[in-house]
């Protein structure tokens, strides 16, 4: 196992890596809105926060020398259902012609009442 460290990423805020590779895979902890330069949540709507959730997400994987194409599998946490179309319509700008297996719930909480948080695994 290897643990994946970024600055283009929000740094780890509990005792947790960003990502892990480990037998061929990077297991991606969730992401949340947060800018990685000032560590402040980003403004915006659900449409705002899931783009700087992905991005770090992105940078991440990149950092573990993976990418958003080599993504198997998404968790992505809600905190209204009623922002999936909106999450939806974004979320489909980051993934190509390969779209990734997906389970979306809405959580009754997210860490700091984020609208959206999204956690992915990847081939590494």
């Amino acid at each position: 196992m290897e643990s994946v460290q970024t600055d283009r990423a929000p740094q780890a805020i509990g005792p947790y890596s960003q990502a892990i590779k480990a037998n061929g895979f990077v297991f991606a902890s969730g992401q949340i809105p947060l800018d990685p330069t000032t560590g402040q949540l980003i403004e915006g709507d659900v449409r705002a926060q899931t783009e700087r959730v992905l991005n770090n997400v992105q940078a991440v994987l990149e950092a573990a020398g993976s990418s958003l194409s080599q993504v198997v599998k998404t968790t992505v946490f809600l905190a209204d259902m009623n922002d999936f179309a909106a999450m939806n319509e974004v979320y489909a700008g980051f993934f190509g012609a390969t779209r990734p297996a997906r389970s979306t719930v809405q959580a009754a909480r997210l860490p700091r009442d984020v609208g959206v948080e999204i956690e992915v695994v990847a081939l590494a």
